[in-house]
């Protein structure tokens, strides 16, 4: 790592020499821009819009307009502030950790001890660690004046920086003030759902998913050439069944479903529970429907036919999403055939017993 910035903490007579480290990094990959037809490199330059030459960077100073005039400032104006030479990190409070919002938080920096010995850094530390606080700090970087909080990670001192209490926004939502009641059954199924995903925070279970599908992409470019069927690398996504309905017909589910879905989702016994669900009541509806028939060989058809069918229907369709109405699908659909099976199989028995009947 490369120091971005050297000095001190102050806080009273005391001083400890510190160097600061950024305390994180970027993973993305960079990308320059092309032309489409031929490849080749965009730039952006910098041309005067008076004499229309390309500018260095060394020429090129910064301007304010207020909309009448312009004032120009040169690297020396910056220079010449006072905070700019700045190389002290002032501590002005030292405030209960948790009275600091940490939407106030912005960069970190990790503060590494200089100096013949590290016994000041370590005093401030301990200090830190034994009384439970943080150091609300102000400091000077890149030529702006900062707000800071100065806090221990392990065994190192971090600097935190933070926004100025002006710069953070003050928003209004209607939504937020609403007078909907929210339910006890509710409150126990969130509850519920908040415990099934309690743990300890692990961020290194965590990745950023996109960039691993974006680094896996440029390889397989790098590897096949600069023409490739961005699908092929990833694997043909079909659509889901069912997926296009989003109209009249699409079901609406309401906070409470929505929060027994997750439970069951996360207990893992979703799909299982759908069949069961389904094939119960596709059996049970064509048996007791064809064992009303008065023929005997009616009902042993009926009975055969709707078992088969309802058991059929309500399994394929209770493992398919598991859901109450996929369950009444299926005892609808058993009952059904189940019922055109046993007509069938009366007409018959009838036809029989007549034609006996009548020979005698």
């Amino acid at each position: 790592m490369r120091a971005i910035w050297s000095g001190s903490i102050t806080f009273g007579l005391v001083n400890v020499p510190v160097k600061a480290y950024s305390a994180a990094k970027k993973h993305d990959i960079s990308f320059h821009q092309v032309h489409d037809a031929d490849g080749g490199r965009i730039r952006y330059q910098r041309r005067c819009e008076v004499c229309g030459r390309k500018i260095d960077y060394e020429h090129i100073d910064k301007a304010y307009e207020d909309g009448e005039q312009t004032v120009v400032l040169t690297d020396e104006d910056f220079a010449s502030l006072p905070e700019a030479q700045n190389d002290e990190i002032e501590v002005v409070q030292f405030v209960p950790s948790d009275q600091i919002d940490p939407i106030m938080f912005g960069k970190s920096y990790f503060l590494e001890p200089q100096g013949k010995s590290p016994k000041s850094y370590l005093l401030l530390r301990q200090a830190l660690d034994d009384t439970d606080r943080t150091a609300v700090v102000t400091f000077a970087l890149r030529q702006k004046t900062r707000l800071g909080a100065l806090r221990v990670q392990d065994d190192i001192l971090v600097l935190q920086a933070m926004h100025w209490a002006d710069e953070v926004r003050e928003v209004d939502f209607p939504a937020t003030r609403s007078q909907a009641k929210i339910g006890t059954k509710e409150k126990k199924l969130a509850a519920a759902l908040v415990d099934q995903f309690a743990s300890d925070f692990t961020p290194e279970e965590f990745e950023d998913t996109y960039q691993v599908e974006l680094h896996k992409l440029v390889d397989a470019k790098l590897e096949q050439g600069e023409s490739l069927d961005t699908a092929a690398t990833f694997g043909e996504r079909g659509e889901e069944p069912g997926g296009g309905d989003t109209g009249e017909d699409a079901e609406v589910i309401d906070l409470m479903q929505a929060l027994k879905a997750s439970l069951d989702k996360k207990r893992g016994g979703r799909k299982a529970a759908g069949g069961r669900s389904g094939k119960g009541s596709g059996t049970a509806s064509g048996t007791t429907s064809g064992g009303k028939s008065p023929a005997k060989s009616g009902a042993k058809s009926g009975a055969k036919s709707k078992t088969k069918s309802g058991t059929k229907s309500g399994t394929k369709s209770g493992s398919k999403s598991g859901t109450t109405s996929t369950a009444k699908a299926g005892t609808k659909s058993g009952a059904k055939s189940g019922s055109r099976s046993t007509t069938s199989s009366r007409k018959s028995g009838s036809a029989s017993s007549a034609k006996r009947r009548k020979s005698a």
